[in-house]
């Protein structure tokens, strides 16, 4: 495979890009429960040391998923060597332990006043809001028919988002809402540019990692989409390159992927 190939004989040039939940970490029924696979953190720490940069991309805050990324009594993400995490989908910057964040707009404290209200209208038991500051994840994770509560709430927190300026975007059994104007695939894009990437490689699992895919089509370098295959979302592993069986999958692979550095 080309980019592989790419990340293996240049391994500076290369851009090794992640997402975090149901990545470099299993998804769980509580979002503030999530925490990265034991042995990810491991695996980066020598990956970080070969490769350009190691870059976190992820819908969480920044600086959350550098917390839920530091197991204790072993390495975590902020060991990485040269490690960025971006944040809300590329808004938020955590690298070398600063963090670069602009206020949340007014929107997303219209939607935060007016959400409480608008579950208890609809009656959605067990439906948990997730409030990330800058967004608010809806989670139907926990109701007695996830798929259907989602179904139910899209239409209204798609109108609530519009009379707030913000925008609906759908993962697993989530909806988010969030302010508009980035997405993992401008910020991917951005970041291959800022650093001068000669190749890249981007493994993620849910439908806001679409547009991360489609950023390493359209870069122009030689580059590697890889899904963490899941049986909720179907769309990432028919466009993948490399489709592995989840975190554990995920933390093979960057193994695999160490190793053949080494061997060079």
């Amino acid at each position: 495979m080309s980019g592989l190939d790419a990340i293996v004989s240049d391994p500076r040039g290369a851009v090794i890009g992640l997402d975090f939940d149901g990545t470099l970490a299993p998804i769980v029924p509580d979002p503030t429960a999530a925490r990265v696979h034991p042995d990810a953190p491991a695996a980066l720490v020598e990956l970080g040391s070969l490769v350009g940069t190691v870059l976190v991309l992820t819908g969480r805050p920044a600086a959350v998923a550098v917390e839920y990324g530091s197991p204790p009594g072993g390495p975590g993400l902020a060991d990485v060597p040269g490690l960025v995490v971006l944040g809300q989908y590329g808004v938020e910057r955590w690298e070398a332990g600063e963090i670069v964040a602009p206020p949340p707009p007014p929107g997303v404290e219209h939607a935060r006043a007016e959400l409480p209200g608008l579950l208890d209208r609809l009656g959605t038991a067990g439906v948990r809001v997730e409030d990330k500051g800058r967004a608010l994840a809806v989670h139907t994770r926990r109701a007695a028919d996830p798929e259907a509560a989602l179904r139910a709430l899209r239409e209204p927190l798609e109108e609530l988002a519009r009379a707030a300026g913000l925008v609906v975007e759908p993962g697993r059994l989530v909806l988010e809402l969030r302010p508009p104007g980035m997405d993992k695939g401008r910020a991917l894009t951005a970041f291959l540019a800022e650093r001068s990437a000669r190749s890249v490689l981007y493994a993620g699992d849910d439908l806001g990692d679409l547009a991360a895919y489609d950023a390493v089509r359209a870069c122009g370098l030689p580059g590697v989409t890889v899904c963490s295959g899941s049986t909720e979302v179907t769309a990432l592993a028919e466009r993948a390159d490399i489709v592995v069986d989840g975190p554990d999958g995920v933390v093979a692979l960057l193994r695999d992927l160490v190793a053949a550095l080494r061997d060079r």
